[in-house]
């Protein structure tokens, strides 16, 4: 039988205590041989008891390591995982997540199957927190309404090429061809090394027999804050990173641009107000069209409250942040520009 190349596991995080022992555990229940596994806990200097939880477990597994990130961004994390790591396969996944038993194995099996750069699998999101507003932040961000056309989210039938997986399982070699993780985005690091490997002719690929478990913010300011970094970072990225999202991402913001421009429109021209209204008229009636399906397929009355509210905040704050970024991106330009006129 071949041999199975090393794997690096890659597991950025910062405080995380409530959540880093479950992950750990259940990588280390995974079927892959413990001499072909190596994982890298790369804490951003947190002061909540996870550097603790993580020692307890390097004490107990000689194949876990913990490694200081001082500058406690993702992207630095990974790089630095990378760096002081072994393996043929470099792996991801998050802290408060947790996978199958056969998840490492299934990744490896693809990736020889396929001869993909690049496997994922599905995420099954779970709320943090068992509340009315966790359950509905949770179905949200697996519905093809909040997340559009993420397979990886969604679900998906059969194995399929897609243009990002969560975490990644990467072959150390396309790493080193397409370059480290862009340490200037604090959010989509992910999504833009994914499309960077893509424009270099590497295949992404999506199997559905791979899961894990991704624990979702449940409370609703966090999940409305959240929203707001994430679609900021998806217009500021472009700051640094060419085209760093998926064009899906961008729908959010032509919905909040659509609808404020017709808004303010309205003011000098009546008849926009009736193409607000139109906007508003069709999002709402669509929501309200989901959270009513889900409430019937669930058997869970209270989605018909909680849905188009979580609908509601994922869009709005989603599209608003990229408005932001956006102002913040050219700002940066014009003050550029200014500077190396001067």
């Amino acid at each position: 039988m071949q041999q199975s190349p090393l794997v690096s596991l890659i597991i950025p995080c910062r405080n995380e205590a409530g959540f880093i022992g479950a992950c750990l555990d259940s990588i280390v229940r995974n079927d892959l041989p413990r001499g072909q596994l190596e994982i890298l806990v790369v804490d951003g200097m947190s002061d909540d008891g996870t550097r603790e939880v993580v020692r307890q477990y390097a004490r107990r597994y000689p194949f876990i390591r913990l490694l200081d990130n001082p500058r406690r961004v993702t992207p630095a994390a990974m790089n630095m995982g990378i760096e002081h790591s072994s393996g043929g396969i470099i792996a991801r996944l998050d802290a408060h997540s947790t996978c199958e038993p056969r998840y490492l194995s299934k990744c490896l099996a693809s990736l020889r199957e396929t001869g993909a750069d690049n496997v994922g699998g599905v995420w099954l999101i779970r709320p943090r927190r068992d509340t009315m507003m966790g359950r509905a932040i949770a179905l949200v961000l697996s519905h093809p309404f909040g997340a559009g056309n993420a397979y990886y989210r969604t679900g998906t039938g059969k194995r399929r090429l897609v243009d990002t997986v969560p975490f990644g399982f990467y072959r150390r070699e396309v790493l080193g061809r397409i370059g480290p993780f862009n340490e200037h985005l604090v959010r989509g690091q992910d999504m833009e090394l994914n499309l960077r490997l893509v424009r270099a002719g590497g295949r992404i690929l999506l199997d559905p027999e791979i899961a894990s478990q991704y624990y979702a913010r449940s409370d609703f300011v966090t999940f409305l804050r959240h929203n707001l970094a994430d679609g900021y970072w998806v217009t500021y990225a472009a700051r640094f990173a060419k085209l760093p999202v998926s064009w899906r991402h961008c729908v959010p913001l032509l919905f909040v641009l659509g609808l404020s421009g017709t808004l303010a429109l309205s003011f000098v021209v009546p008849w926009f107000r009736w193409v607000s209204s139109m906007i508003m008229g069709t999002y709402s009636a669509t929501a309200v069209y989901f959270s009513i399906r889900a409430a019937h397929d669930k058997r869970r009355a209270e989605y018909m409250i909680s849905l188009p509210v979580a609908f509601a905040t994922r869009h709005l704050a989603y599209g608003l942040g990229s408005s932001f970024g956006l102002v913040s991106l050219v700002a940066s330009k014009v003050r550029t520009a200014f500077t190396s006129r001067r």
